[in-house]
């Protein structure tokens, strides 16, 4: 998943799984946050606090009212001193809001890491309020004067890029006033509820067998052996999503009304402009690539799980076995350290610088692998900021499948590793291409480990798995991209109920999922526990996006000559600083291509048909 800057206190190691597994995965690393600060009470986090609030008001004492002044001048009082004064802020408050929100995710049930980390924000908010002026009153300057300057002083030059992406908000940029209240009540609005959505998603418990299990252990389940297990799991997540269910139900409500309410305010036409405005891709290519994706169902999702359902001796599949092992698949357990060496053979055979710069996640404690209650489910990369460097949160179960979210985890990493040199303001990679290095560092690993594989039951298997993956990726992240769409454009008539709600979802999952999946009571509370709907609307494409972009990088690796790594690495370093059209014309690859969107189809279509030809041969 794309990170953001509110996940902080090392919390003591508990137990990474169970007491019967943990032998089995070895010893599973923890964060180490005293890197950022030696913990929430430290003379340290206390100074930086005292220290981001001192400075934030004196910036503002300085260059508020003053800026389009400072867009005639150089040196110490042009926009360029201002800007790296600025920036130097932003790195300043990206800590400490990364620390808050890293200890909040380690155990989001620990009632004295929810009261720090909601009184930082707070904090912060307030601060961010004295900040704001900045970015709205450069984006009053005229076009010419803010040209001329950049080319007059190389202060100001140096931000080019952050500020010319700047500039495309200033059609939906509102009065000041009006901005201050939105972020102010930004936390008591949209931040409260999200919020509210984190913690009763911690805190839930599925009963399995006499069992209370958390979110992540339950799903887990549902890649089990044993169809009965998967049964079991998925009717208890459909219990406690339905006890639940009223408060999903508000959350979505209510963040989808709110975000209606700042779109209408600041003029966007439709419901995920917002989203295409600050991943800064254009409308068209993003419908142009769900166009693509649905068309593609039948080749892809409903072909695939018709095979499936026959490998497993089944007329269709029940929605719970969307996700179940082949016969072929083997149910070791893979230690915590074979996966490490997996991950970083495989990117050490592309690059070896790659492979030095992922190795430092587990060397120096950026990383935090064991499943426990409380913790945040699923998995990320932290960028925090560049004077600092990233972490990764994952829950390790020593399935397959966690070893290439291991894999996808550290290419976000390394990417932020590398784009760390941009500074604070320019390393930010739009959502589209964010999801570039990660896809990537996925498909190396698969494919080192397919290389690896001579016996056809397990290239089956793994390839079953990475069509599975891949679907997962592309399918279904469109599915929720239009589920999203059907969602916030009904919420404009009035609110929803849990029963539209989950109509809406089963229309949209059995479309993409096709005959071969039984979809039966339950279901329809699934829609609940997916945190993008909640932190990030219309975020899921991003995932579709860098898949299919993705396939088509890697085609071009294969058959390319020496170089294709150096400009591989040009394109993570870039960060922010360039549009997907820049960053993508070395490799002869163009978004804005309507056959672009194809020819990534096409590799999962392969992969599809090399199965299907495994499964001829005798």
């Amino acid at each position: 998943m794309r990170p953001h800057r509110t996940p902080a206190i090392v919390l003591a190691a508990e137990p990474a799984v169970a007491a019967e597994s943990a032998p089995a995965l070895g010893t599973l690393p923890v964060w180490k946050l005293e890197d950022l600060y030696p913990s929430s009470t430290s003379a340290e986090f206390t100074r930086d606090l005292e220290k981001a609030e001192k400075d934030t008001l004196a910036f503002e004492a300085k260059w508020k009212g003053k800026l389009a002044e400072a867009a005639a001048a150089t040196g110490e009082q042009g926009i360029g001193a201002a800007l790296g004064e600025y920036e130097a802020l932003d790195d300043l408050l990206g800590r400490l809001a990364s620390y808050a929100g890293l200890t909040y995710y380690s155990d989001m049930t620990n009632t004295a890491n929810g009261k720090f980390f909601g009184d930082v924000q707070a904090k912060l908010t307030d601060l961010s309020g004295h900040l704001l002026f900045f970015t709205l009153e450069l984006n009053r300057i005229d076009d010419a004067v803010m040209n001329a300057c950049m080319d007059r002083d190389p202060a100001a030059g140096h931000y080019r890029p952050w500020i010319v992406d700047l500039r495309k908000d200033k059609p939906f940029q509102l009065e000041d006033r009006i901005e201050q209240l939105f972020l102010e009540k930004s936390m008591t609005g949209a931040g409260a509820f999200n919020r509210l959505f984190d913690e009763t998603l911690a805190s839930l418990r599925f009963t399995i067998d006499g069992e209370a299990l958390p979110l992540e252990a339950t799903l887990n389940l549902l890649q089990d052996a044993d169809p009965e297990r998967r049964r079991v799991a998925a009717l208890a997540l459909s219990a406690t999503f339905k006890e639940n269910i009223r408060i999903f139900v508000l959350v979505t409500n209510t963040l989808a009304k709110d975000k209606d309410i700042s779109d209408r305010w600041r003029g966007f036409e439709d419901i995920a402009d917002s989203r295409h405005l600050s991943n800064r891709v254009e409308r068209d290519v993003v419908d142009a690539l769900a166009s693509a994706v649905k068309a593609a169902y039948p080749r892809l999702s409903h072909r695939y799980y018709a095979m499936k359902a026959k490998w497993l001796g089944m007329d269709t599949l029940n929605y719970w076995d969307r996700n179940a092992p082949l016969p072929e698949s083997s149910d070791r357990v893979i230690p915590w350290d074979e996966a490490k060496e997996t991950v970083l053979s495989a990117y050490g055979r592309f690059a070896p610088e790659m492979a030095a710069i992922a190795g430092r996640f587990f060397d120096g404690g950026w990383i935090d692998a064991p499943a426990r209650p409380g913790k945040a489910p699923g998995a990320f990369a932290h960028p925090t900021v560049p004077s600092a460097h990233p972490y990764v949160l994952v829950n390790y179960l020593g399935k397959p499948r966690d070893v290439m979210t291991l894999a996808h985890e550290l290419g976000h990493g390394v990417h932020q590793v590398l784009a760390g040199a941009q500074g604070a303001l320019m390393c930010q990679t739009p959502l589209t291409l964010a999801e570039t290095a990660s896809v990537f560092g996925e498909m190396l690993t698969f494919r080192a480990l397919l290389d690896q594989t001579k016996d056809r039951r397990e290239r089956k298997a793994m390839l079953a798995q990475k069509v599975e993956d891949m679907i997962n990726t592309v399918v279904r992240q469109i599915a929720f991209y239009e589920f999203e769409r059907k969602v916030h454009t009904a919420r404009k008539e009035g609110e929803l109920t849990a029963e539209t709600i989950g109509e809406l979802w089963l229309s949209v999952q059995a479309e993409s999922l096709g005959p071969a999946i039984s979809i039966s009571e339950g279901y329809e509370t699934w829609w609940a526990y997916i945190p993008h709907f909640i932190h990030s609307p219309f975020y899921v494409y991003a995932y579709a996006f860098g898949d299919c972009l993705v396939n088509s990088l890697y085609a071009v690796y294969r058959q390319a000559e020496a170089g294709f790594q150096d400009k591989y690495f040009e394109l993570l370093k870039a960060g922010g600083t360039k549009h997907h059209s820049e960053l993508l014309k070395p490799f002869g690859l163009d978004a804005t291509d309507p056959s672009f969107w194809a020819k990534g189809l096409s590799m999962i279509e392969s992969l599809i048909d090399e199965l299907e030809a495994l499964d001829d041969t005798p």
